[in-house]
């Protein structure tokens, strides 16, 4: 009695065990087709939308590649280009000014990140490009003097405003990146006799780069969009001249999608190259922990 109690408990077990008996039901995700049909309306919505407005595409289509476009379309990537390296050369300095423990050092640091990041871009461009009404010349008394209405052209107040901005931010993501590297790395640097300098540039810098890289990608691709600011102090870029050409053919709708297709170009070329830099930094990282 008890071999056959035991033989049926065994084969309860079993049958338990085995799952080939149950049917099985797919999950409905309601919430899936819901948002998925929400989401085609919308698209639906746009396309036709912008099908019955009253756009002329064939003078989109005529704009694209007009000289006046595609030269304010370089020179926004020569601007993005060279405010971008100015940021990075200030911030890199500002944030290893951060570390400095002369008082003074440091706190210069603190201010310029604190005046740069509180004023607008926008205000810092107006303000570099009417730079004549505070200082009229530029230069050293006796020696050599400029007047400051002929250095500050558009292309340099554009230049110094996006740039110095641009540095302030900077310096707060290479603070960042100097911050993740391990203090051991400090300390093992210095027990071989390098000097704080030499630390960051052969040991610290490079294992940073892997944490500053994102960041700074991101900010080169929205400085190549704040570069549109730089139309107010009338710098041609490809947003002046887009506003320059509607201005006269009151095509307005139709010139602004030019524009737009030019930032999407450029921000899409940039952001394929930050991947490719992302990977280059990364390649390594994860080698320890798939070798354990």
């Amino acid at each position: 009695m008890e071999l056959r109690k035991e033989s049926r408990d065994m084969d309860s077990t079993e049958r338990a065990d085995d799952l080939s008996h149950y049917e099985h039901v797919r999950r409905t995700y309601y919430g899936r087709y819901i948002g998925a049909a929400a989401v085609l309306a919308v698209v639906v919505w746009v396309i036709l939308a912008f099908a019955r407005g009253q756009i002329e595409w064939s003078i989109t289509w005529d704009y694209l590649v007009s000289p006046p476009i595609l030269a304010g379309v370089i020179n926004t990537i020569i601007l993005a280009i060279l405010a971008m390296a100015l940021g990075i050369v200030l911030g890199v300095t500002a944030a290893i000014m951060r570390f400095s423990t002369n008082p003074i050092i440091n706190y210069a640091s603190h201010g310029y990140v604190w005046l740069f990041r509180g004023i607008p871009s926008l205000l810092q461009l107006l303000l570099w490009f009417n730079l004549a009404l505070v200082f009229p010349t530029i230069g050293i008394p006796g020696l050599f003097e400029w007047r400051t209405v002929e250095v500050m052209t558009p292309f340099v107040a554009a230049l110094l405003g996006l740039g110095i901005n641009q540095g302030a931010y900077t310096s707060e993501v290479v603070r960042a990146g100097l911050l993740s590297v391990d203090r051991g790395q400090y300390e093992a640097a210095s027990s071989i006799g390098m000097h704080s300098l030499q630390a960051l540039r052969r040991i610290i810098l490079p294992q940073a780069m892997r944490v500053i890289i994102p960041p700074i990608g991101n900010e080169f691709i929205g400085m190549v969009k704040w570069t549109s600011l730089a139309s107010v102090i009338q710098f041609s870029e490809v947003m002046y001249a887009s506003q320059s050409i509607y201005y006269v053919n009151n095509r307005v709708i139709e010139l602004l999608f030019v524009a737009a297709f030019w930032y999407l170009v450029v921000v899409t070329i940039l952001s394929l190259l930050q991947s490719r830099l992302e990977a280059y930094f990364s390649r390594g990282a994860g080698r320890g922990s798939n070798a354990r």
